[in-house]
């Protein structure tokens, strides 16, 4: 081997090992799409099933949502204003769309406050049909991974987005709007329709 080869390998050996103890304590970053860690990978799958509890204070999972198109939404309470207009419109959309392979969903981002009987008196300030609109509150990391994963919308402690997002029977997400602009509202209607009409299923979408 000529010296300058042997001598170039040597540095490149010394600088390796110099490089790894001085990286010891720091975090290795992954260049790429690393591959799913199989036993985190039901943690961050948006689809992964949940169970919370409903304003009737019974257990409600997500499975008897299986072969119905569904609207979910995210709220609290004592909410000033936002969340009524949120959920009047979720009203109206109810009394609109009366086919029973429907049903909405609503999740309290403030849980230590929204207690299954307080989330009973506010669902009958709406007249709300207990078997088609689910109010559900639970534990907060729970709610903010299925608000998150789930509906793909942001969710904090009293924080939320004013927007409804639909779920096909096959439980992908196809679309959503705000439901405080009345126009955008009945665009979030007409989506709900077109999804019910719809038995194929499609690439999952958002809508303004």
């Amino acid at each position: 081997m000529p010296p300058r080869a042997f001598f170039s390998r040597r540095v490149l050996a010394v600088l390796t090992l110099l490089t790894a103890a001085g990286c010891a304590d720091r975090p290795t970053v992954v260049v790429g799409k690393p591959e799913p860690d199989p036993e985190t990978a039901l943690a961050v799958d948006g689809t992964a099933p949940f169970t919370l509890t409903d304003q009737d204070g019974k257990p409600f999972s997500s499975s008897a949502l299986a072969g119905k198109v569904w609207l979910g939404a995210i709220f609290f309470a004592n909410c000033p204003g936002p969340c009524f207009r949120e959920n009047q419109a979720i009203a109206e959309i109810l009394r609109e769309i009366e086919d029973p392979n429907f049903m909405v969903v609503s999740l309290t981002c403030d849980p230590a406050n929204d207690t299954p009987e307080v989330l009973r008196r506010y669902a009958d300030r709406f007249d709300a049909d207990k078997d088609r609109w689910k109010f559900l509150t639970g534990d907060l990391a729970e709610i903010t991974r299925v608000g998150t994963q789930r509906f793909k919308l942001p969710v904090e402690l009293g924080v939320h987005a004013e927007k409804g997002v639909v779920f096909d029977r096959e439980g992908k997400l196809r679309g959503g709007f705000s439901l405080t602009d009345p126009d955008r509202a009945k665009l979030l209607a007409d989506l709900i329709r077109e999804v019910l009409a719809d038995t194929s299923s499609r690439d999952d979408g958002e809508g303004e």
